[in-house]
């Protein structure tokens, strides 16, 4: 496999951004939620206005993988206020993580979380935490292999559907 480079996304990368947002989604949800859910987050979640507003903010952080300059997965952080939930102002969320699925089991995730831990550890964050659907087995299993214990439990919703999504973190030494 060829290397892997992670890039800092900026203003210049949010179609790039965009189009991996909705291709990774859609191969992660799609079977196990209905079209319309599905279209509702995409267009909330993932339009233009919302993703730039996302890639401004000083306490977010967008790292694009790559494969021959071809986007392959991409990592979304958040800090201080930022975070999705009060868990913790000394705290690193890992906000979305995700890879395309040609790339699933060649470590791209591996490399986007370590990207994550190095942040934290420079940042002095006391902690990683994240939030996964309890019915994402392979997520789960991925996050549980690298230490992380579950500690809460929200309601994630998904256009009319509410979801149970799993709190999750990890100790930063």
């Amino acid at each position: 496999m060829n290397p892997i480079e992670i890039r800092l996304a900026t203003i210049i990368d949010l179609e790039t951004l965009r189009k991996l947002s909705i291709q990774t989604f859609t191969e992660t949800f799609e079977s196990v939620n209905t079209a319309e859910n599905l279209a509702n987050y995409i267009e909330k979640s993932f339009n233009t206005k919302q993703l730039s507003t996302e890639i401004l903010n000083v306490n977010s952080a967008f790292y694009i993988a790559y494969s021959n300059e071809e986007p392959i997965g991409y990592i979304k952080i958040n800090s201080n206020e930022a975070q999705t939930e009060p868990i913790d102002i000394n705290a690193l969320e890992i906000h979305r993580i995700y890879v395309i699925n040609p790339f699933y089991g060649k470590s791209i995730g591996q490399l986007l979380l370590q990207k994550a831990i190095d942040i934290a550890r420079n940042n002095n964050s006391s902690m990683i935490w994240l939030g996964v659907w309890e019915e994402n087995k392979r997520a789960l299993q991925f996050y549980n292999k690298h230490g992380f214990v579950i500690f809460d439990k929200h309601i994630f919703r998904l256009g009319n559907d509410e979801q149970t999504d799993l709190l999750m973190k990890i100790k930063i030494q």
